[in-house]
């Protein structure tokens, strides 16, 4: 029988044996955590860098005015845009451009609203404007494109080049003169300009810079940029091309029935060797393209799997997008709650998650004061980029379901 010495050893021993154990498991918890925390640090300051590379490879549109000022046709597609027409339309008819050699075509899609009567009111002050009734759409063509084919055709037969135009896009003064000017000197056959983007609700602000940061992340510029390969990037919110160009490839008749029909034609100009480019055009053209959440909500999803490259890529992108976005607060606070200060190891992963945390962060915050929103929007991206995965799947629903809708009209 054991007595009271030899059972405190052994319950002396017990406790040195749990404790060593508790040691061990604190020091390989601290090692896991470290190396999570190193592949969380390089990878932040993996996409951090490509996102600022990507902002830079975004040429801004030089000054300068065109020698000859070739002959420009400006063609606006319009659908029930009462609320954007007016300024539309007014800005344009104010651009340093000669006069006499430009000329604006408002082609209405059908609108339900006053768009149509505030442009011809404007087109009886100035003789530059013309609008025009969009004949019956075509079965299987997309509302905008056929807008846009429908003015390419109605253009003066001396027009040199095809502006193609937003209508809740404003444009300074110089715009044009600028724009083209840059496609002649740089001899580009399409030139498209980034917009200085405009927010005004809570939707916008949340979701808009989260949108804009996930294809700096996404997106190969340098590969998109250059004159090989297939690839092209551009927006239909300003697409000036040139016309010989525009009529060779088909124009908007060759991508009738594609939605993101500015980056399909992009794509189709540069395949037939022509050269393609979107420079920073944020000082002489800006646009608010949503106004709250169910406008939002109907843009985005309408052509999101498109911009994503497909249902695969989005699927991958709103997951690992969401995964990453909540990273940034969860992995600190995980290192913490397992008192990874307790070990050197774990001292240090908390330290390293922090950084990574604080990188994220802190772009955000910058994000949010360069798109001139409050700066607590950039605390608040996980939320935004959730709720972007949402729209990323409910695109992904419209699509497999063979119908997309967009300002009362459903397309297949």
């Amino acid at each position: 029988m054991r007595g009271p010495r030899s059972g405190k050893r052994e319950l002396e021993s017990f406790g040195r044996v749990a404790a060593w154990n508790a040691v061990r498991n604190t020091a390989g918890s601290g090692t896991v955590q470290l190396v999570l925390s190193c592949a969380w640090l390089a990878l932040v300051i993996w996409l951090l860098g490509r996102a600022c590379n990507q902002r830079n490879l975004l040429r801004p549109l030089p000054p300068g005015a065109p020698r000859g000022a070739p002959a420009v046709t400006v063609v606006v597609p319009a659908r029930n845009e009462e609320i954007n027409v007016r300024q539309c339309l007014s800005r344009l008819l104010k651009q340093n451009y000669p006069a006499s050699r430009l000329e604006l075509l408002l082609v209405d899609d059908h609108s339900v609203d006053d768009t149509v009567s505030i442009a011809l009111s404007l087109a009886q002050r100035d003789s530059r404007l013309s609008v025009l009734r969009g004949p019956p759409l075509p079965s299987r063509w997309t509302g905008k494109s056929h807008a846009c084919w429908t003015g390419a055709q109605a253009a003066a037969t001396r027009t040199e080049w095809l502006c193609f135009l937003d209508a809740d896009v404003r444009a300074e003064p110089e715009l044009l003169s600028r724009a083209v000017a840059a496609a002649v000197c740089q001899r580009l056959d399409l030139l498209s300009l980034s917009p200085r983007q405009e927010f005004g609700s809570f939707a916008e602000r949340l979701l808009m810079p989260c949108g804009f940061y996930l294809l700096a992340f996404c997106q190969d510029l340098q590969a998109l940029q250059s004159r090989d390969g297939p690839d092209a990037t551009a927006t239909g919110q300003f697409m000036l091309i040139r016309r010989s160009v525009y009529e060779a490839v088909g124009g908007h008749a060759a991508v009738h029935d594609v939605i993101c029909e500015d980056l399909a034609l992009a794509k189709l100009i540069k395949r037939h060797n022509g050269y393609v480019a979107l420079c920073d055009g944020k000082q002489v053209i800006s646009v608010r393209m949503y106004r709250g959440w169910l406008t939002l909500w109907e843009g985005v999803t309408k052509n999101l799997v498109d911009m994503l490259g497909g249902p695969v890529p989005t699927v991958i992108t709103a997951v690992v997008g969401t995964v990453l976005a909540w990273a940034a607060w969860l992995i600190p606070g995980i290192d913490a709650a397992r008192g990874a200060a307790d070990t050197p190891d774990g001292c240090l992963a908390l330290a390293l998650a922090l950084a990574g945390s604080v990188a994220a962060i802190g772009f955000h915050v910058v994000g949010a004061r360069y798109f001139g929103v409050p700066l607590w929007y950039g605390l608040l991206f996980p939320i935004g980029y959730t709720a972007g995965a949402l729209m990323a799947i409910d695109s992904l629903r419209r699509r497999l379901q063979g119908r997309v809708r967009w300002k009362g009209r459903t397309c297949p």
